[in-house]
């Protein structure tokens, strides 16, 4: 279609907005969009586009969508292919049909595909549209496809988070809570909090307290309990997640028990029950065997079945299974009723497990202190 045909219909489309427009603010608005336009000022128009969507200027059904049609899409190939896409996603909210909105959306990829970055958040709200309808099995493929784009692009940005937030939530639907944990903090690492409304961040504290617990083969509470968004969950009725996380962190059997009443209320977690106690007695020989001299790493067995609770013939078990999990290396030995322990897996520590090593390395300083004044002391010996 020639320019100059388009040009007269978007120049007739911004003429009816500014005499429909309900006051005179708004048709100002519209007089600037026809001169930029008139100008070719696509950076600045574009910049102008991305502030006005956002408001409640446009509110009547497929105004926005009209909008597109009759007036962006006759320079859209002019602008950033990503500040588009951040454009027309705005546009696709406004389409009350879900497939029409992905097909919207999908003309939309077609005509970005050569930047990166605007073809991953296109994507992204593709899958997030699916996801409303329930085209699991879609959004899982494309959740794989562009998630290995996704860690190629070298800057994090809010690209990353709505990436995150899309495959935290498809795993939240499927219960797969090990991912769901991982990629909702990934989602937190790339979002100021300040900016999560406060109802909004006690739902994802929650969510992330239940599945850090309830996640296979996670063991370390250390990031979520260093994280400001559990504060939200501070003097509620959530509070005890919070004592349950830092009981778990600890292997603090008592403390698990103690919380019975509170997490009881939480069927998942009931439901799990024999997992949730494995879990905790995996992590109180990863305690004890931290909060032990690196010198002093011989557990008897006795030790280990009064912290965790069990008997004596089930220590050799619960030892194999935090050695499967890569949480401690050592060796067992069955004659002697001993663990000895050469390794504990690094992690995010809380402020309790930080004070005791800081008192382990007071200790560990007295102890190199002495030994150097005793070689001071008897170097003469030595020397003569």
């Amino acid at each position: 279609r020639p320019d100059s045909t388009m040009s007269t219909k978007v120049k007739e489309y911004l003429a009816e907005r500014q005499g429909s427009a309900p006051s005179s603010e708004l048709a100002f608005q519209w007089v600037d969009f026809d001169d930029l336009y008139t100008r070719k000022l696509w950076h600045q128009l574009t910049l102008k586009l991305k502030d006005f969507i956002h408001g409640e200027c446009l509110s009547r059904p497929n105004e926005l969508f009209e909008m597109y049609e009759r007036f962006l899409s006759d320079f859209e190939h002019r602008i950033n292919p990503l500040s588009l896409v951040e454009i027309v996603l705005r546009v696709a909210g406004d389409i009350g049909d879900a497939s029409r909105a992905i097909e919207f959306l999908e003309g939309i990829l077609v005509k970005v595909k050569g930047s990166l970055e605007a073809t991953i958040l296109c994507e992204t709200e593709i899958g997030s549209t699916k996801l409303k309808r329930g085209d699991l099995e879609e959004v899982k493929t494309l959740i794989r496809s562009t998630g290995d784009r996704l860690d190629t692009v070298d800057t994090v940005s809010f690209i990353h988070a709505r990436f995150y937030d899309l495959s935290s939530q498809y795993y939240l639907l499927t219960s797969a809570h090990a991912e769901y944990y991982r990629d909702a903090l990934r989602f937190l690492g790339c979002t100021n909090v300040d900016d999560i409304p406060m109802e909004e961040q006690r739902d994802r504290a929650f969510k992330l307290s239940i599945a850090a617990i309830l996640g296979n083969r996670v063991y370390n509470f250390g990031e979520l309990l260093a994280h400001p968004i559990l504060k939200s969950l501070e003097g509620t009725e959530q509070q005890w997640l919070i004592d349950l996380l830092y009981a778990f962190n600890s292997g603090n059997l008592p403390r698990f028990y103690e919380l019975r009443s509170h997490w009881e209320t939480q069927s998942a977690l009931v439901q799990s029950e024999a997992k949730l106690l494995e879990k905790i007695r995996i992590l109180c020989v990863m305690e004890l065997t931290f909060t032990r001299p690196s010198t002093n790493r011989s557990i008897p067995f006795q030790v280990i079945a009064d912290a965790s609770q069990i008997s004596v013939k089930e220590v050799e078990l619960l030892v194999m299974k935090a050695l499967s999990v890569g949480l401690v290396k050592g060796t067992i030995d069955e004659v002697k009723q001993l663990v000895n322990m050469t390794w504990v897996q690094p992690r995010v520590l809380d402020l309790p497990q930080i004070s005791g090593m800081c008192q382990r390395l007071d200790e560990w300083s007295k102890n190199v202190k002495q030994t150097i004044h005793m070689i001071e002391d008897h170097s003469p010996e030595l020397l003569a």
